[in-house]
């Protein structure tokens, strides 16, 4: 049989722990590239990646990848794309395109051509077309044009992979699901210390690793992905996707260390209770200032994405209390999310690693320390 070609997008600094990870969940020919994972499989490997990455944004199937110097030999390419396996007249669709500098060519323009493929293949088979939907599609078709040569992809996620679908309120600016994930696996957890998140807000990092922990697949909760739209899922896939979501819930563990969030926020620790209770956890939350935090018994991780953004005098306040929190931690190892330089410049030890990250839209540093 022959193998497909998928695509894993990543947040920009994750794609190592990406490739990591997809490696561990044992898919083949997993590489590390700029932006995000590809490996090759089955269609099904493709339905499994869905359910089972923590870090991966979106999973793509390349569908063709050809010559194109010219719009119309981009156009032409695409038409000749077997778009019939996964498309009919009734599915709706939506096309997206990056274009690469070296095109000189505007990215909306070439996705408009790409819908013109799709849409005059489908006459061509039968004599109907798809109607374009831009804000919840049946199928999304991705288009890379740079120096030369196009690739098409098709989005198996539909909703991005972030909306696990445990989340019930997130508050201000919550801390996006994948890249919670991602900041556990860099930091080093091993997913046996007892966690604690002394700025929680609606409980990202703690919840994710709690489901990390209990080998609870982070799609479980999805209704639908996108590639259960499609045409070609028919009986026979539901059965193997029913099966897939079988297999993944009876490998799950659901056992945890202890893993505790505090804030001093009553509402923010509401939304974090609400959350966990909707993923199916029993965490540990309490009200309780940064200052109070103190080193009690067994060595413990530490992780938080302070906030940032508020007023200056505030900030400063916090991230000086936040300082002089992990100065008492001594034997605890700390990872702090910071959106704010000045975060940083507050923690007076030597950081074990640094990795540069984007929050959203956000540069971020996460640092990790060893305290002593």
């Amino acid at each position: 049989m022959q193998k497909l070609e998928f695509y894993v997008t990543a947040a920009p600094g994750t794609e190592e722990a990406l490739r990591d990870e997809l490696s561990e969940l044992g898919f083949a020919q997993v590489r590390l590239n700029r932006g995000g994972i590809p490996f090759f499989g089955s269609l099904e490997d493709g339905w499994r990646a869905c359910l089972e990455t923590r870090l991966g944004q979106r999973v793509m199937l390349l569908l063709g990848r050809y010559a194109a110097n010219s719009p119309q030999s981009f156009y032409e390419g695409a038409l000749k794309l077997p778009w019939q396996l996964y498309l009919s007249p009734a599915q709706s669709i939506s096309t997206a395109a990056y274009v690469h500098e070296s095109q000189g060519e505007n990215p909306n323009f070439v996705a408009l051509k790409l819908k013109d493929a799709i849409v005059d293949s489908q006459r061509q088979h039968w004599s109907e077309r798809s109607d374009v939907e831009r804000q919840n599609p049946d199928l999304r078709a991705f288009a890379y044009w740079s120096r030369g040569k196009a690739s098409v992809y098709l989005d198996l996620s539909g909703e991005p992979l972030f909306k696990r679908g445990y989340r019930l309120s997130g508050g201000q600016a919550p801390l996006k699901e994948t890249m919670a994930a991602a900041v556990l696996r860099l930091a080093g957890w091993d997913r046996k210390t007892p966690l604690i998140d002394p700025m929680c807000g609606s409980a990202s990092l703690l919840i994710e690793a709690a489901l990390w922990a209990g080998n609870v697949a982070p799609g479980i909760w999805r209704q639908r992905f996108g590639f259960e739209r499609w045409a070609n899922f028919d009986e026979l896939a539901q059965e193997k996707m029913s099966a897939l979501r079988g297999a993944c819930r009876h490998k799950s563990s659901g056992q945890h260390p202890r893993i505790t969030g505090s804030d001093i926020d009553p509402e923010a620790l509401k939304r974090a209770q609400e959350n966990a209770r909707s993923a199916g956890l029993r965490l540990s939350f309490r009200q309780m200032p940064l200052r109070e935090l103190q080193p009690e018994g067994q060595r413990r991780f530490l992780v938080c994405n302070p906030p940032y953004g508020v007023r200056l005098e505030a900030e400063n306040r916090l991230f000086q209390e936040l300082g002089s929190a992990i100065q008492r931690l001594h034997g605890w190892r700390c990872a702090i999310l910071a959106g704010s330089p000045a975060c940083l410049r507050n923690i007076n030890l030597p950081p074990e690693k640094i990795f540069n990250l984007k929050n959203g839209s956000i540069d971020c540093q996460l640092a990790v320390y060893e305290v002593p």
